[in-house]
């Protein structure tokens, strides 16, 4: 429980750091841009989301991927990725994982299988489904998790997706982050029938629905799913109930939803409950819950000190990592 947590703190003090850093970044919501912003352009927090990734990650291995969604600090840092050249990545300096041009929707790090946040909604699902397939045709001793929103599932890649891994037996495990909103519009209203889990029933997926706020009932379910991926039975469905307490951006004040929605959302704060779940146990320390905290704290005020330190890329990097056909040239 006590790694659980910390996962989890770390993320919510690596977004709450991130969040300050973006105040006028862009230009939206009746704001504009301004020149002293550390993070531009959009950014996407996961506030309230914390014990999906930590309770998922914690059964993944090295060797195995991951796939994200534009909402995926949380997976990367739960999968085990350097917080600082994250924060880096963020600020666009040189030192980040994507050398400061990927920014927030981007973030990838290979070292950790970690493939890729994503700007597109449900880009991630086929992706992940390559990476599976590849793991199963090199019989590699790995699995794919791939990381969506209750938006994703109303776009074409998810049925192809499943319908490929179902058909091919591939070994992945799709993870729902049901947060009730597709960007500034409830879900409910949009999404025909029970959700995520029932269609990929109807495709004879296995799936788990579970209460996406308690990092408890997240781990043990995603270990069932997990162990039964890796055992090679064929992709499975974990459909986690959470809620999104911020904007769809950081600078979105979410004026759209009901604030007292908002607020019955609050009482369930996962941190706040793996707290409360940790203190029952017996031994438990009020005191190591109190460190882990401060230890994230610090850990990312270093980060933020780091990423201002930094150097910006140099001009020449614009021309680095850009994909060409053959037919034309740089000049």
């Amino acid at each position: 429980m006590l790694g659980l947590y910390r996962t989890m703190v770390r993320i919510r003090a690596f977004e709450n750091a991130a969040e300050i850093a973006s105040q006028g970044g862009v230009s939206a919501y009746g704001k504009s841009a301004e020149g002293n912003a550390k993070v531009r352009g959009p950014l996407h927090l996961s506030t309230g989301q914390e014990a999906v990734p930590a309770g998922v990650c914690a059964h993944l291995r090295a060797a195995d991927y991951l796939t994200s969604t534009h909402r995926g600090h949380g997976h990367t840092l739960a999968k085990g990725a350097d917080l600082e050249r994250m924060m880096c990545e963020l600020f666009g300096k040189a030192t980040g994982f994507n050398g400061g041009k990927g920014g927030s929707m981007h973030i990838a790090d290979f070292s950790v299988g970690m493939l890729g946040a994503n700007g597109v909604v449900a880009a991630g699902l086929p992706i992940a489904i390559g990476a599976a397939h590849a793991q199963k045709l090199q019989k590699r001793d790995a699995i794919t998790a791939c990381f969506f929103g209750d938006g994703a599932i109303n776009r074409g890649p998810f049925l192809e997706a499943l319908n490929w891994a179902q058909v091919y037996g591939l070994p992945v495990l799709f993870v729902c982050e049901d947060n009730r909103w597709s960007a500034t519009t409830a879900s409910a209203p949009m999404i025909a029938g029970e959700g995520a889990s029932a269609r990929a029933a109807s495709f004879g997926i296995r799936s788990l629905q579970v209460d996406g706020n308690d990092i408890a009932a997240v781990h043990d379910a995603a270990a069932l799913l997990v162990g039964e991926v890796r055992s090679g039975a064929g992709p499975r469905l974990l459909h986690a109930l959470t809620y999104r307490v911020k904007g769809h951006v950081s600078v979105d004040p979410a004026a759209y939803r009901d604030p007292a929605e908002l607020q019955a959302a609050l009482k369930t704060d996962p941190i706040a409950r793996a707290r409360q779940q940790y203190l029952l146990l017996p031994g438990a320390n009020a005191q190591e819950l109190e460190t882990i905290e401060r230890e994230a704290e610090q850990e990312v005020a270093a980060a933020v000190a780091a990423a201002n330190a930094a150097p910006w890329p140099q001009a020449q990097a614009a021309f680095e990592d850009v994909q060409t056909t053959g037919a034309g040239q740089w000049r």
